[in-house]
């Protein structure tokens, strides 16, 4: 997973966890408001008509949670010994002065059964206690079950993104390996057999012509996945300044211009005039120009016409070569992907379209394929930023 897929992971779940804890904060008020109202309309009153009948008056007016504390608390110190009971209730009663009065007049609270009666009121002020508190132990018990949920999830798509990870990284090296194995194995024999003198004459030049082209072919694929490898590295960033599009899209299709030439074909250039200003990485920009303008040289049609345009902020390169087959399409931008099965060792190397995707997306811009373009296009990449 990129740097960029992380932050844009890390803030998709702050978004979440926000968003939710907002959603049980707006429960819990919603549940304080609706206890509150049974409190004060129905509780309260109930209580205090079933407390009269006991001859045990109490009158109320302030927040119901802290007086029904306030009167459990009453009610425990009535065990406490002779004298420490009066001080404690009389302590009671003086924080309580103004918002709640109780005078306690009943039979019931002496005797045998009176213990047991001050219990039940007491169990009943615990529940009531308890109702108070409900909504926030609901409420966080409806956070940790969506965020375990949630962070279970990302776990299991890590975990599915690094099997995957891991699946492409296999297969990239074994792609690495068989695309240096057959210019190796060439060298080898071709230099074994210059070195044992059985090529002479003319034959000894076409020998050496093939070792150096093959030495070549490794270079150059040693260098792409140089760069691949180098942008998907942690430390690398953009050196991103204002520049023109257009004036650089024109000097990459100029220095490509002897190779169309070469392979007689006609390009269409259609850059305004009028500069494109765009913050980037003049450097990484150009390889992004120099990799599509490359790929229309090696698979356009010989004798065929090739698109190159500019407008506003997207840029076209589309060319009338052999049609791209739809399944392979969907993977063309994956690291050695290439369009023959057999991944023989003529044409591209499979990374250059990758290398330029991975630059598009980190000027937060997109590389996209388009097998459909129309005017006489079989093909068109375009890139819009």
């Amino acid at each position: 997973m990129g740097n960029g897929d992380r932050a844009e992971e890390k803030n998709f779940l702050k978004g979440f966890l926000i968003q939710k804890f907002m959603l049980v904060m707006i429960f819990i008020f919603i549940s304080e408001q609706l206890i509150g109202i049974f409190y004060n309309n129905i509780l309260i009153p109930g209580i205090s008509q079933f407390l009269a009948r006991q001859q045990i008056s109490v009158t109320a007016d302030g927040n119901p949670a802290i007086l029904i504390l306030h009167m459990l608390l009453y009610l425990v110190a009535s065990f406490l010994p002779n004298g420490m009971s009066e001080y404690v209730q009389s302590l009671i009663g003086g924080r309580m002065e103004g918002s709640l009065r109780i005078a306690v007049d009943s039979p019931w609270f002496v005797g045998r059964w009176g213990i047991f009666f001050r219990l039940m009121i007491i169990g009943m002020f615990l529940v009531l206690i308890f109702v108070t508190v409900i909504p926030y132990l609901v409420g966080a018990f409806c956070y940790y079950r969506i965020v375990t949920k949630k962070v279970n999830e990302l776990i299991e798509a890590e975990k599915e993104q690094q099997i995957a990870y891991d699946r492409q990284r296999n297969l990239l090296l074994s792609d690495i390996a068989h695309d240096i194995k057959t210019p190796i194995t060439t060298l080898c024999s071709y230099s074994k057999a210059l070195s044992d003198g059985v090529v002479q004459g003319e034959k000894k030049q076409e020998y050496l012509d093939a070792i150096y082209a093959k030495s070549m072919r490794m270079s150059e694929l040693i260098t792409l996945l140089f760069e691949y490898v180098k942008l998907d590295s942690s430390g690398f960033c953009l050196h991103k300044e204002r520049g023109d599009l257009g004036e650089l899209l024109r000097e990459c299709t100029a220095m490509l211009y002897t190779d169309f030439e070469d392979r007689k074909i006609a390009l269409k250039v259609e850059i305004p005039d009028d500069p494109a200003p765009y913050d980037m990485d003049r450097t990484q920009m150009a390889r992004v120009f120099t990799n599509l303008l490359t790929n229309a040289v090696r698979y356009g049609r010989e004798g065929g016409n090739t698109l190159v345009s500019l407008d506003e902020h997207v840029i076209t390169v589309a060319d009338d070569g052999m049609e791209i087959d739809r399944e392979f399409a969907e993977h063309i931008f994956e690291p050695f992907s290439r369009a023959d099965k057999a991944r023989s060792t003529k044409g591209g190397s499979g990374l250059g379209l990758s290398i330029a995707s991975k630059i598009v997306q980190m000027h937060g811009g997109e590389l996209k394929l388009d097998c459909d373009y129309g005017e006489g296009y079989t093909k068109a990449f375009e890139i819009v930023l």
